[in-house]
């Protein structure tokens, strides 16, 4: 196996320009090449098996090559692979699209291929309809400080995290951020509750200001994940629709990362028992096996561009808008919630893991433990500048996909680990812990 693992890497090396990589750090640690993959587990070339602890970025739900998704997607290939979305339609994004509608109270989704794509979608969708309610100056944004959504140009304007968007400064039209309610950010004696509370009101005294040139608020709700799995107290989405709704201002609710029962819940804003103007999906929405992405919103915006005038319609398009084959295997994602009782079952697994972990929670060097759902984070005190690297490849000699980001370990696995992979998750993660701590002297 190993000379077909070394040539498939080598070629990689030759041909491929990997994302979010500086490439010459493959140099001393190449790229693992996979072969094959199931449930939580992807197989490399060289033999090795590794569990999936961040579900390949946060995309794969029910464990890789499920047969309910594959056979949807087998017997869509033989129906219908491809046609244009602009003057077609087709069952699956049909389906798709009436499912979405019923599980979130908002319609009328329109497609992309992934959650920066989203985002565009939104914030565009946003400024237009101002624009087309007669109040063009709308045309601002605000997000929070440590926000991230995406990183094409568009959706780095409301991204505040400066090692994606300063090398492009020149070419991004930079939104306003405000504070996070990150419950890390608690004073002596304060709760998350106090935290967010104290950053909705400084959202509002920025609304007060702002709110006539302000097209939209964009919030990743409940865990602003690239921040560090920064989790804030659900109040704070209560407060944020209360604040925009009174200053005439979009509410975005990004569920690219946090959907699809990530957080315990169909969708994270449900646990603030809040509507939003706009909801941008990706990531799970086909349960990790094609790029899919929509932006659901009210009738209210969808009015706004409905009109014998085309230059009042929303002219944004992808390619591969609607694509059949993604949005049958979307169907057959959110067939799975139902026929697994998935969230309910997520709920004994999460706490099966918290079992499993708590000698990690419990380590001497780990601050503010914390999970959601099924998003667990621990904040590592370490003098390490490149700890992030190295726990990394000494998680993957132990057989486990972990990458911290920044001084922040974190897991986000699939819905589908057995006793076997809990174990392989937990005892993994602390041994690959004690081991990079060990480089420090």
């Amino acid at each position: 196996m190993q000379p077909q693992h070394d040539g498939l890497v080598a070629r990689s090396l030759a041909a491929v320009w990997h994302p979010c990589t500086q490439m010459k750090r493959h140099e001393a640690q190449p790229p693992v090449a996979v072969a094959r993959a199931q449930g939580p587990w992807l197989y490399g070339t060289d033999g090795q098996r590794y569990l999936d602890g961040i579900s390949s970025w946060w995309v794969n739900l029910f464990g890789h090559s499920h047969p309910h998704i594959q056979a949807a997607l087998v017997d869509q290939l033989g129906k219908l692979d491809h046609v244009m979305l602009a003057g077609f339609t087709h069952a699956p994004v049909v389906e798709l699209s009436e499912r979405l509608a019923a599980l979130t109270g908002l319609g009328h989704a329109f497609y992309g291929s992934d959650g920066a794509a989203a985002t565009e979608i939104a914030l565009k969708m946003s400024a237009h309809y101002w624009r087309n309610t007669g109040r063009p100056a709308k045309s601002r944004f605000v997000g929070l400080a440590g926000g991230y959504h995406g990183e094409t140009v568009g959706a780095l304007a409301v991204t505040d995290i400066a090692i994606f968007r300063e090398a492009y400064a020149p070419l991004v039209r930079l939104a306003d951020t405000v504070p996070s309610p990150d419950a890390r950010n608690a004073a002596p004696g304060e709760t998350a509750l106090d935290v967010a509370r104290r950053a909705a009101a400084a959202l509002e005294t920025w609304l007060q200001e702002h709110h006539t040139t302000t097209a939209a608020f964009i919030v990743e709700p409940l865990v602003q994940c690239a921040a560090g799995m920064a989790m804030h107290d659900p109040d704070y989405l209560r407060l944020a629709r209360a604040l925009c709704s009174r200053y005439d201002v979009h509410l975005v609710v990004d569920e690219i990362a946090v959907g699809f029962g990530r957080t315990g819940t169909m969708f994270a804003h449900q646990q603030a028992g809040i509507r939003p103007d706009f909801i941008c999906l990706s990531k799970g929405l086909t349960g990790g096996t094609l790029p899919l992405s929509a932006v659901l919103t009210t009738n209210a915006v969808y009015a706004a561009f409905y009109d014998d005038d085309v230059a009042r319609g929303f002219l944004h398009s992808h390619s591969y808008t609607g694509n059949p084959l993604a949005c049958r295997a979307a169907v057959a994602t959110l067939e799975l919630f139902d026929q697994l009782d998935a969230l309910n079952a997520n709920k004994a697994l999460a706490q099966r893991i918290d079992a499993a972990c708590a000698p990690l929670a419990q380590h001497p060097r780990v601050r503010h433990a914390r999970r959601l759902g099924m998003i667990w984070a621990w904040d590592v005190d370490t003098t390490l500048p490149d700890f992030s690297r190295r726990y990394h490849q000494h998680a993957m000699a132990r057989g486990l996909v972990l990458r911290p980001i920044g001084k922040t370990l974190y897991a986000m696995p699939p819905y589908v680990l057995d006793d076997e992979a809990v174990q392989c998750l937990a005892s993994g993660a602390l041994a690959a812990l004690n081991a990079t701590l060990q480089e420090e002297n």
